[in-house]
């Protein structure tokens, strides 16, 4: 196999909740959203970043010997703080932390290493009708890696998923969809300029792509993130667009507080820690205003 390298921050086996059957999830390093409920912060950066657990600190200070961009500090109350900025995302001090406080998040490989790691779960997918789904942050950002994989797993007869927030060049689209069985597909509100409050970024390209993937006939699960204050008003105008588009599956996602300890290992603000997970009885209106609109929908 031609060597081609891409960065990633985890391979999860046995997932569920990624499309069809038992899944193998490759996680990819880099996002072009910055939506403000992501459970998946160390995602968005393309480059390693270090994740710090205080309470497992034991006061060594190797990290401080050993880090040549100084960004290990002591504040002024005896507090060891993490200079983001000046962090170049080596992670020599994550390798000196024999304590677990100082945790990688990203590393470059190969698509042959990925590939090796996927076929280890082949008897699983044989069993349950699954496969390998790469998602991310936004696994398309990296296309040249992703069509590598892509097209060895075809080779191998590997069911492929593809989780996308649709925000990259439509040729990117072009390039994969020989080489992709499921596209898992993000919708995060309809109104573009509320799209771009929850995200940072506009929609028209994004709902262009989801709009051309099903004119040439793709396979795709819809996945709406929901977060009742933040985008609960956009429902019924998702609906509308869903029941043009007619995709396979729509799947609700009810936020989640499960990547709330991150954003404080990463030095970051949690911009929904207010948030709270939504009711059975919201989810069940959203089901329905999707039901109504002839959309088939779950809650995910």
């Amino acid at each position: 196999m031609e060597i081609c390298y891409g960065n990633i921050f985890n391979i999860q086996r046995f997932s569920v909740h990624d499309g069809p059957g038992a899944r193998t999830t490759v996680f990819f390093k880099g996002c072009n959203l910055h939506c403000v409920w992501c459970h998946n912060p160390e995602s968005i950066p393309s480059k390693a970043v270090i994740e710090f657990y205080p309470q497992k600190c034991i006061g060594c200070g190797e990290c401080f010997k050993v880090c040549t961009h100084k960004v290990h500090l002591i504040a002024p109350d005896g507090d060891h703080l993490i200079d983001r900025q000046a962090c170049e995302g080596c992670l020599t001090c994550t390798d000196t932390c024999y304590a677990g406080a100082l945790a990688p998040v990203g590393r470059k490989v190969t698509a042959e290493y990925v590939v090796k790691q996927i076929e280890t779960d082949i008897p699983y997918y044989q069993s349950s009708g699954g496969g390998v789904t790469f998602s991310g942050g936004e696994a398309m950002l990296q296309i040249e890696f992703l069509s590598k994989l892509l097209t060895e797993c075809r080779k191998k007869g590997i069911h492929t998923a593809v989780d996308t927030a649709g925000n990259v060049p439509r040729e990117y689209f072009e390039k994969i969809l020989p080489v992709t069985d499921l596209f898992l597909f993000d919708v995060k509100a309809a109104d573009s300029e509320v799209h771009k409050m929850l995200t940072g970024v506009h929609n028209e390209r994004i709902l262009s792509n989801l709009y051309w993937l099903a004119d040439q006939g793709a396979r795709i699960f819809v996945r709406i993130p929901f977060v009742p204050s933040r985008n609960g008003s956009e429902m019924e105008a998702i609906a509308d667009i869903l029941s043009e588009i007619k995709p396979e599956l729509a799947e609700v996602i009810p936020y989640h507080k499960l990547g709330a300890a991150k954003y404080a290992a990463l030095g970051l603000i949690d911009q929904c820690h207010d948030e709270s997970t939504p009711s059975d009885e919201e989810v069940e209106e959203v089901l329905t205003i999707l039901k109504n609109a002839g959309v088939n929908a779950r809650k995910s």
